[in-house]
């Protein structure tokens, strides 16, 4: 019996391959022009030599290809719709095979003219099949063609009344006469986008974006719904995103699926009106988080953390000084499977070896310190350590992978902790000054900071400079009851945020070349659930923190999950409790202090019932010595000199008077110390040790004090800038001429904000700086002089406003500030 190939020309659509290996049986697998012809013509002469050796009739095999010539060759062509040159190939092919067997069987097939002729028929075989699938490539690009052209026609009678709608209400609502070249419907079926051309002369698309909640109007859009305006591709052109559908109305549960990002590639913060996923680039840049309380800022940290536990190549540091709420969480399912903490409802523990979610957390001041230095240890081995692979890769930026990870910090109210009110403690100021160092030193080196904030004025970010090194921003809108952050981080967008009112809603946008303009989007809904499940399904392919930086890291880092620092999250104490202690050790030998007696409600505060009673002379003794040391007025009776019977009128006795030069000698020593210090004064932290040294304990604080305090009454000192520091009246004003005023680093910090309020308003108004920073009128007065000394300002001009002498890009804040002295 013989059977015939069947041709597979390049043109028709491929088989699906068999799964089970081996030998395939269907002639109809993957076969081009020539290893079609090939397998034709093998099959016919193994069916020639079968037959004539089994006796099989000379017939059998020309019937047969009839057969697949009236079935294959011309049945199935036109029922898939092949060109009449592919059918005649296919019935040519099974008529010349089927009649070469025939032949072949009935005068033997091992002679050379059998086998010269099936060569033969062999390369006409490939030829016919080799032009057929070439016209049937282009017939088929051709139908193709034909119904592309048919649905853009389709297409296009749908989307016309599109754009003569638009047209018009363009033309009603912005005045402009804008040509409509392009229309794309959403893949989401939630709106559409339409591109125009804009008419000449000083139209701009600012002219159109100005009136989108207009068009929105005149739409009759539903509510929720805004029409979005961007310039296009080139200047002139103007593209509108118009939204049919709320789709930042709904409410979306962050993607469980939890798939491998990179630092390099971009990662998902929420999506955009059309569906698409808001990306942002954090490989060198910051970014800044506004939204007040109840907008979804919580929530939305989450889906940040959940984007950087699914790269590769990030490992997530965290601080929120409220108690670290916005990380327990993600460490939660490494405690679990540590034994550390229970599993809630019966939820399996996690296996042996899972890994905290997040690389740090640091919930309190000290351990943000903590944290902070090592940060900025592990650029400087950084810098030094990768210097020959920078070389290699001929890039300035440290190349970041699964073995050198970018490390981003998220610090939870960051931008307040960049503001500092005057007084703030020195632990603070030295995390703001660290936290500064890391936003302007780490960007090379793959250290970037993710900053929130309740509100965006610079009075609240601390400076413009965080806005400078946070080109990703983003303004959760919902919950806004004053001001409005939109505004204050994209002074030029012009979204309407009475549309984003759901929480988790607002404005993205990202400057630079990666970036894209302020869009609004919404972010997913996260849960606790949800920050379990990313840990686990993430805990094996986070990477772990490169050598050269770990061993820049020290201990800080590889103690942060042991009990004496983490012990808080599993243990029954507050953050506060258990590491609120210096970065240096603790003993456990330190006395407990004795408690506090307890003042009694409703009767006086005094010292016989809080006190032994157990010596009265010397209590008597005591109290008198400390009369005499503080007032010098009083002598104790004696024998030798005995009061007189009557009244005791002190003022009719003769008493000797002290001379002009008796001074207690303590006193003498402090004032001496204070004039040898000379203009700068001198600080009572230092004169403490030097009456200790001078006199043991022959002294006693509270005395010295008041001392001062009287001889600043007289005029005989004055006090200094600085809490504690006493100055030399005459001093002073003998150098009052010749040394300009020397300013505490709370004055600096104060005068640092009134120049970033002054140079980014461009408003040089008292009235604003004292209603900003919370000042009264004279210590505004005061900062405006400070800023007219240094060229900021311009002099006053009565009851207006002082010119503003610098521009936002001519304004360096590091030089005003080296020019304060600090």
């Amino acid at each position: 019996m013989t059977t015939k190939p069947t041709l597979n020309l390049t043109n028709l659509p491929k088989t699906t391959k068999n799964k089970n290996r081996g030998i395939p049986l269907d002639w109809t697998a993957g076969h081009g022009p020539i290893t079609g012809a090939l397998s034709a013509t093998t099959g016919a002469a193994a069916i020639a030599l079968a037959g004539a050796a089994t006796g099989m009739p000379a017939w059998l095999p020309l019937a047969i290809s009839g057969a697949g010539t009236l079935g294959h060759g011309i049945g199935h062509s036109i029922h898939r719709r092949f060109t009449p040159l592919t059918a005649a190939t296919r019935s040519a092919s099974w008529l010349l095979a089927g009649g070469w067997t025939t032949w072949a069987i009935a005068h033997g097939p091992l002679t050379w003219a059998a086998a010269g002729t099936l060569a033969g028929i062999g390369i006409g075989i490939g030829a016919m099949a080799s032009n057929a699938a070439i016209h049937e490539e282009a017939a088929e690009l051709e139908r193709t063609s034909q119904q592309a052209r048919q649905a853009a026609a389709r297409l296009q009678a749908k989307l016309r009344p599109i754009a003569e709608e638009w047209t018009a209400r363009i033309k009603r609502v912005a005045h402009l006469d804008v040509k409509i070249f392009a229309i794309e419907l959403w893949a989401n079926h939630c709106g559409y986008s339409i591109a125009a051309e804009l008419p000449g002369g000083t139209t701009t698309w600012r002219t159109i974006e100005s009136t989108s909640r207009a068009l929105a109007s005149d739409a009759r859009l539903p509510r929720g719904c805004t029409v979005h305006v961007e310039e296009g591709d080139i200047q002139g052109r103007v593209v509108l995103d118009i939204t049919t559908v709320n789709v930042l109305g709904r409410t979306t549960d962050y993607p469980e699926d939890f798939t491998a990002l990179s630092i390099l590639t971009g990662i998902p913060w929420g999506i955009l009106p059309n569906g698409n996923e808001a990306t942002v680039f954090l490989r060198e840049a910051c970014a800044l988080i506004l939204g007040p309380p109840g907008s979804g800022k919580s929530t939305f940290l989450d889906a940040i953390i959940a984007g950087f536990a699914r790269c590769d190549d990030v490992l997530t540091f965290v601080v929120d000084l409220k108690g670290g709420a916005i990380g327990l969480p993600w460490v939660r399912p490494y405690l679990e499977s540590l034994g550390y903490i229970q599993t809630i409802g019966g939820t399996p523990r996690p296996p042996e070896g899972t890994r905290p979610g997040i690389d740090w957390l640091a919930s309190t001041p000290a351990e943000a310190l903590r944290m902070f230095t090592t940060i900025l240890a592990i650029n400087i081995a950084r810098q030094q350590g990768y210097q020959q692979l920078m070389l290699e890769k001929n890039t300035t930026l440290l190349p970041i992978s699964s073995q050198i990870p970018q490390i981003e910090v998220i610090v939870d109210e960051g931008a307040e902790l960049l503001s500092l009110k005057a007084g703030a403690p020195p632990e603070t100021k030295e995390l703001r000054q660290k936290l500064t160092d890391i936003m302007r030193l780490t960007r090379a080196m793959g250290i970037r900071l993710v900053l929130t904030a309740v509100d965006g004025n610079v009075s609240a970010l601390g400076s413009t400079e965080v806005r400078k090194f946070a080109p990703v921003g983003t303004a959760l809108t919902s919950g806004e009851t004053s001001g409005n952050n939109l505004n204050k981080l994209f002074p030029r967008a012009k979204i309407d945020t009475s549309q984003l009112n759901q929480k988790g809603a607002g404005a993205i946008g990202q400057a630079g070349a990666d970036g894209f303009p302020p869009s609004p989007f919404k972010g997913w809904k996260t849960s606790p659930n949800m920050a379990r499940a990313a840990t686990l399904a993430t805990s094996s392919r986070r990477p772990t923190l490169d050598a050269i930086s770990a061993q820049a890291a020290g201990t800080d880092y590889s103690e942060r999950w042991t009990e004496k620092r983490a012990g808080w999250m599993w243990n029954s104490t507050t953050p506060t409790q258990a590491t609120n202690t210096p970065l240096t050790d603790t003993t456990d030998s330190t006395p407990t202090p004795k408690p506090t007696p307890t003042r009694r409600t409703g009767s006086l505060n005094l010292s016989y019932n809080r006190k032994p009673q157990d010596d009265h002379d010397a209590l008597a003794k005591q109290f008198m010595k400390q009369i005499d040391e503080r007032f010098g007025t009083t002598n104790e009776p004696s024998t030798n000199n005995p009061r007189p019977n009557g009244l005791n009128l002190s003022y009719k006795r003769h008493q000797p008077q002290p001379s002009k030069d008796t001074v207690d000698r303590r006193l003498t020593f402090v004032r001496r110390l204070i004039t040898e210090a000379g203009p700068h004064g001198l600080d009572t932290q230092s004169l403490w040790p030097a009456l200790q040294h001078e006199f043991g304990e022959d002294w006693n604080r509270s005395v010295v004090t008041t001392w001062l305090g009287k001889d600043v009454t007289a005029g005989r000192l004055i006090r200094g800038a600085k809490k504690g520091v006493y100055i030399d009246a005459a001093a002073a004003t003998q150098a009052h001429t010749n040394t300009p005023k020397q300013l505490s680093s709370d004055d600096i910090d104060l005068t640092i904000m009134a120049a970033d309020l002054v140079v980014s308003t461009q408003f040089g108004s008292m009235a604003m700086l004292q209603r900003k920073l919370r000042i009264g009128y004279t210590k505004a007065q005061e900062l405006m002089n400070l800023l007219e000394q240094h060229r900021i300002v311009g002099p006053t001009k009565g009851a207006l406003d002082r010119d503003v002498l610098l521009t936002p890009s001519a304004y360096n804040p590091h030089d005003l500030r080296k020019a304060l002295g600090e």
